[in-house]
């Protein structure tokens, strides 16, 4: 007597492990979009309050210079920065950092970040 589903076992097996693999890829390729966005903005944090403290006059320098000085030293670059009006003690920075070969065509991973003296302060 022939069994025909004999070995059917194996091949649904195989397609599980094949499906949960591909699962698995999608979500690690998820995750590391998510920790280059937090990257971008935590350099993007980080340049505007440099890029601040140079507006306010606390250190010498240009304000955006120094966003893009600090956002390179945490593997970023400044996509934007401007020193906001009228007063010129504010600033914006956006920090870029492009993602994994599989992931290119999202484009960059963005952070934007404001920093600037506490309101009523100079």
């Amino acid at each position: 007597m022939e069994h025909r589903d004999e070995g059917s076992g194996t091949v649904h097996g195989l397609t599980l492990a094949a499906v949960l693999c591909t699962l698995l890829l999608a979500l690690l390729l998820v995750a590391q979009a998510g920790i280059a966005t937090h990257r971008a903005a935590k350099a993007a944090d980080l340049a505007a309050l440099a890029a601040a403290d140079v507006a306010r006059g606390l250190r010498p320098g240009i304000p955006c210079e120094e966003a893009a000085r600090v956002a390179g030293e945490n593997g970023a670059e400044v996509a934007a920065c401007a020193v906001l009006e009228p007063e010129r003690t504010s600033v914006d920075v956006t920090a870029a950092i492009e993602l994994p070969p599989p992931l290119t065509a999202l484009g960059p991973a963005r952070g934007v970040s404001r920093a600037g003296p506490p309101p009523g302060e100079p």
